[in-house]
């Protein structure tokens, strides 16, 4: 099979529509027939390290999305596929971009093909799902997100990877940067498009398909189709085929719709309660960051196993606590939008909207939680009475009729739709990992973090030292000797701590009026020295030998 497809001149430039108007989505019109889909991935043009594969995974019949774009996008045809979320659109552009990758070999700092999402979680379960396939076919696999160490992902793409997968605003800071060109990207995939416009990233995205290989393949999966994402397809797909398997994207003929109606607050979070106390895995959404804590919080203290999930969370926090809610360490898991794509669980039938969304795309995919490849489960919306108006129109613009009922929370009804039961009262503590200092992010659409400047720590001896002077504000932190006894002193404000160890070690500086001094213990020996300006944070490291 042919690496390079033969394609036609690709548009250089095309019309921009106005951005002040919005605009329906305008369907393309393929000018080239499409191939017909296939009933079993044998029937595919893939190598056999893929096929082998797909048996050991227990993926034996092609999903639809699947079976209709797999024959086009494996020969090389630009592709817009629309499917609702887990109707496997992973498998349906990784197979493809994996078996026309196959057999090629990347140079430093320049991937062969690119997937983009848009979230870490997402591109977690892109790379998770996609790194057995690509170590079938003797292919190097590299996640690039932000929330994670910049510098280790710009040690794996400078020493050369095949498929990155990719949030567009770590992407670009990687490229600016110089850890990584564009220009032999041959297979650009967008997976939730729809998504990445909404959260802003179009210019981002933009900016990034206008660096590969103008005669590469570009696929385009999103569940819903807007403006934005005729924008997207105009300008950067040529003759593409269109492949919309589920046009209601996300009316799934297994998963049940629920509507109750509480009397208030009070009644809500009785209601929440009992049912986040069910036998058995729960999703529950809310608005904000602080109100997802608070629910956490208060359930842990009424003996459910609940953890919190959203944007406010460090990376390592947010992926222990996926795995705590996989395990079933944790049972209800309480999360913003963050958790409504990319997070696939198996067996979870249950999805609540603590909190309606605002929008129905929102709506869609919060449900979508559930009822995955053809499983079943139910989405409960709870509705006070001043929020009655705009759920009906939330409903009707997602297309979803659903039951409504009336409820308490002693009703027999909510027992029976959603395993309601009342909670153990013994407080739970679940262990997360400790907050870590923030970093880059790269994934927010618009911003650029600042750097943050360390300096590295010396020498010593067993009772090593380390000095430093600094202005108002700064940070110190000194790596020394395995510790006995540590002491800073300075200016008012500055602090003093000791911490207890092996052999002894000082740290002694002079820092005028809010200085945080802090020395932490080595193996061996170390002495660290710095000076800094106003508002700088030093760290120094620790070099040694034993003595």
């Amino acid at each position: 099979m042919s690496r390079r497809s033969q394609k036609p001149n690709r548009r250089t430039s095309s019309p921009r529509p106005s951005a002040s108007s919005p605009r329906e989505f305008r369907l393309p019109e393929s000018t080239t027939p499409a191939l017909p889909a296939v009933e079993d991935f044998a029937g595919l043009d893939m190598p056999a390290g893929l096929l082998k594969t797909l048996t050991a995974q227990g993926v034996t019949t092609p999903f639809p999305i699947q079976a209709a774009t797999l024959p086009n996008s494996l020969a090389g045809r630009d592709l817009l596929g629309r499917g609702r979320t887990g109707s496997g659109k992973t498998l349906a552009f990784g197979l493809a971009l994996l078996a026309r990758t196959a057999g090629l070999r990347a140079e430093p700092r320049a991937p062969l093909a690119l997937v983009l999402v848009p979230t870490r979680e997402l591109a977690q379960q892109v790379t998770t799902a996609l790194t057995p396939y690509a170590t079938a076919v003797n292919l190097r696999l590299a996640t690039v997100v932000g929330g994670l160490s910049i510098t280790k992902q710009a040690t794996a793409l400078r020493r050369g990877v095949e498929v990155v997968v990719a949030s567009p605003g770590r992407l670009n800071d990687l490229v600016e940067r110089g850890d990584c060109v564009l220009d032999d990207v041959r297979i650009t995939v967008l997976d939730e498009a729809d998504q990445m416009t909404d959260m802003g990233f179009l210019p981002q995205i933009t900016k990034l398909i206008q660096q590969v290989r103008p005669d590469g393949q570009r696929m385009l999966f999103s569940a819903t189709l807007d403006g934005n994402i005729d924008r997207l397809v105009q300008r950067f797909l040529t003759d593409p085929v269109v492949h919309s398997v589920d046009p209601s994207a996300g009316a799934v003929t297994t998963m049940e719709h629920h509507v109750f109606h509480v009397q208030d607050e009070t009644d809500k979070k009785a209601v929440t309660t009992r049912i986040a106390a069910r036998d058995g895995r729960v999703i529950l959404f809310l608005d904000t960051k602080r109100s997802a804590d608070r629910l956490a919080k208060r359930l842990l203290a009424a003996g459910v196993r609940a953890a919190a999930l959203h944007g406010g969370r460090s990376q390592p926090q947010r992926t222990r606590t996926l795995e705590q809610f996989k395990n079933g360490q944790v049972t209800a898991l309480v999360a913003t939008n963050v958790a409504a794509r990319g997070i696939h669980i198996d067996d979870l039938d249950l999805v609540v909207n603590v909190d309606p969304p605002t929008d129905h795309k929102d709506y869609l995919h919060r449900g979508g939680r559930t009822a995955r490849a053809g499983g079943s489960g139910s989405v409960v919306t709870l509705v006070l009475p001043e929020q009655k108006r705009d759920v009906t129109r939330l409903m009707s613009d997602a297309d979803i009729r659903p039951r409504t009922a009336r409820i308490k929370s002693s009703d027999a009804e909510l027992s029976d739709i959603t395993g309601a039961r009342e909670p153990s009262g013994v407080a739970i503590t679940i262990e997360v990992p400790q907050p870590t200092a923030p970093a880059r992010t790269g994934d927010e659409p618009g911003r650029r973090s600042s750097r943050r400047r360390r300096s590295g720590g010396g020498t010593g001896s067993a009772n090593g030292t380390a000095t430093g002077t600094g202005g108002r504000g700064t940070d110190r932190r000194a790596g020394g000797a395995a510790a006995g006894r540590t002491s800073a002193s300075g200016g008012r404000g500055s602090a003093r701590r000791s911490v207890a160890g092996g052999a002894t070690e000082s740290a002694v500086g002079r820092s005028p009026r809010g200085s945080d001094r802090r020395s932490s213990g080595g193996t061996a020996t170390g002495a660290a020295s710095g000076k800094v300006s106003r508002g700088s944070d030093r760290r120094g490291g620790r070099r040694g030998s034993a003595a």
